[in-house]
């Protein structure tokens, strides 16, 4: 019960804050458009994104003096490179993340984030398929 208490309000936390951004910024909370415009020199201390990334980054450190989470990983360094590098990639291909795909955009029934986000999630589980069960890796 403990795990579900925190999965749900992680994801209540996680929907109030976007709606909160989209409601006070009249913009998408996906963050890699915000780490674009946060990079562009020209963006940086004009655009509110820099402290809802602040917050993503930040948040986790104030829950870890609270409670111990039990964290293992289990792919190594390179590896994890790799998959970001290949995520950065995939965001730009589909015009957006998981995050403005999957969370903003599904909760607004936007036809072009429901089809991004079944793309994305289908690959996801034929590349942990593939990577798993036919190379045998991990």
């Amino acid at each position: 019960m403990h795990d579900f208490l925190i999965a749900f309000l992680g994801g209540l936390m996680l929907g109030v804050s976007v709606v909160g951004y989209l409601y006070v910024h009249g913009r998408i909370a996906g963050i890699s458009g915000m780490i674009g415009q946060v990079l562009n020199p020209q963006t940086v201390f004009k655009t509110p994104a820099i402290w809802f990334l602040l917050g993503l980054v930040i948040t986790p450190f104030i829950y870890g003096l609270f409670v111990q989470p039990e964290i293992e990983l289990d792919a190594s360094p390179f590896m994890m490179i790799i998959a970001g590098l290949l995520v950065g990639f995939g965001t730009r291909l589909g015009s957006g993340c998981t995050s403005g795909h999957g969370i903003c955009g599904l909760s607004r029934l936007s036809k072009r984030s429901i089809a991004a986000t079944a793309v994305f999630m289908f690959a996801g589980f034929v590349t942990v398929y593939v990577i798993r069960h036919i190379l045998g890796a991990f």
